[in-house]
Formats: C-alpha cells, structure tokens, sequence
C-alpha cells in the first residue's frame, strides 16, 4: 500500500510489472504470492477490472501459486470498495482483524466490516488470510473460528515489528505462537529492519515466512542498499537450505484447502 516508484525503483507498479515478478517468485519457489493493484501513477487501487488484469497473468504463468488479494481499508474503507476483489474469486484475500496504528496513518478494521468480509469470502469460496498484529487479533479470529464465521482450513500471518503492535521479540512471538499452537499454517513477518530476523527465527522454529517489499524496502539493516523481491526471496532460501529445513510448495499448500475452484 506504501511503496512507490520514487521511494524505491524496484517495487512493482504496472500489471505486467507484478506478473513477472510474481513469476519470477515462483521459478524461484514461492508459496503463495500477496497482491496488490496499482493506478497507473502508481497510487492503490480497489477495483476488479485492475486485479483481475493481475491475476489472470499470475495465473497463466504460475498455475499451482495460491494467489491472494488485498481487502485493506487503509485507503478504502467502504465495504463496496474493499470487498469488491472478492468477487473475482483468488484463492485467498487477507482480512486484517481488528483496528490498528501505524506510525503515521491508522487502518480501521470495526467488527461489523470484518465479519461482512470473512462472509463475503465464504460466500465465495475465498480464504481467509488471517492478518494479526497483536494478541487481541488472535483472540478475535479464534473468536470467529468458533462462531463458524470462518471455516475451513485456516492460514495466520503475525507481523512484528509495527510500534502498535507485536515487537520482534522472543517473548513476544513465544506468547503469540502459543496462542496458535493448534494451528498448522502459521506464517510470520518483520517489518522494516526486523524482516532478516523475523525472517530467520520463522524458518529456525518449522513457521511460515512473509518477505517481500510491502514490508521492507531496504537490504540491509545499515540501509546502504534497495533490496528487490527476488533477492529477499532468495535470501529465504538460503537461510531454508542453512537451516536444513524442506520448502513446502505451493501446490502442497494449495492442495491443503487453500485453492479456490481448482
């Protein structure tokens, strides 16, 4: 939602931008790919006609990735705007679960949008990324998960790292992880200067891992260099491959309950 061309020159803006890249991923091996579409100055965008461009070329080049869309309100928050991206049916679409800060803006999440999101994506076959940025966001989708407001296999992403929520400590990723110790697809996230090592503990602890420029435009913590979303996928890997961890694919993740229609 935040990159932009001026801010740093790798962050994909354009469709055919995004699918390539998003392609690239995939050669490389990815687990699912996190999308979002772009006007073309580059500013967000909600509507269906610019996704559906994305996904049919994500699609046509990565055929087993899990795509997932973005229902952030962040600058949308009407539930029209925000839920339209549903309708074309990716196989997942975050859901952010409940209101928060962020350093300079605030993303307003109240009750009643997050549950007429979690309906609309059933009503459509979508699942739920269950984005959490602090303990109340767990209780909450565990309080939904209980309601059958959402069913089905569920996918969690905790970030760490916003100055509202979840720090990237020991202690506090101990605390969220044992919340969510019933689960079995648990991803995690740094933002900013703690991807590496967000990135890192995820891989050491057998979790998920998030990367990419929509967290952290920088390489390196000194912030000397740009990083690309290619070389902070491959960086994952090798971190994989040092930690003598086995990928998990996105055909086995797909394959798990997470595909839409396929």
């Amino acid at each position: 939602m935040i990159p932009q061309k001026a801010i740093t020159p790798h962050v994909p803006i354009y469709p055919q931008e995004i699918i390539e890249q998003t392609h690239e991923a995939y050669e490389i091996g990815i687990t699912s790919a996190h999308l979002h579409a772009r006007l073309e100055d580059g500013v967000p965008t909600y509507k269906k006609s610019y996704y559906r461009d994305i996904f049919e070329g994500v699609r046509k080049h990565c055929p087993e990735l899990v795509i997932c869309g973005s229902t952030s309100g962040r600058d949308f928050p009407e539930f029209e705007k925000r839920s339209e991206i549903i309708e074309l049916k990716p196989d997942m679409c975050s859901l952010t679960l409940s209101s928060l800060n962020f350093m300079k803006q605030a993303s307003v999440n109240a009750p009643d949008m997050i549950i007429q999101l979690a309906e609309k994506m059933k009503e459509y076959g979508v699942t739920p990324e269950l984005e959490c940025f602090d303990l109340g966001m767990i209780n909450y989708g565990k309080y939904l998960i209980k309601k059958g407001v959402i069913e089905g296999p569920t996918y969690w992403n905790l970030l760490f790292g916003n100055i509202a929520g979840f720090q990237p400590t020991l202690s506090q990723m101990e605390t969220a992880l044992s919340e969510l110790s019933e689960y079995k697809y648990v991803s995690l996230a740094g933002l900013g200067e703690n991807q590496l090592p967000v990135n890192a503990t995820a891989i050491a602890l057998d979790f998920g891992v998030r990367v990419g420029l929509e967290d952290n435009i920088w390489w390196d913590a000194k912030r000397t260099e740009k990083a690309t979303n290619i070389n902070l996928i491959k960086r994952v890997h090798n971190l994989i491959e040092l930690n003598q961890k086995e990928f998990f694919t996105s055909k086995e993740f797909g394959e798990a309950g997470f595909y839409n229609n396929k």
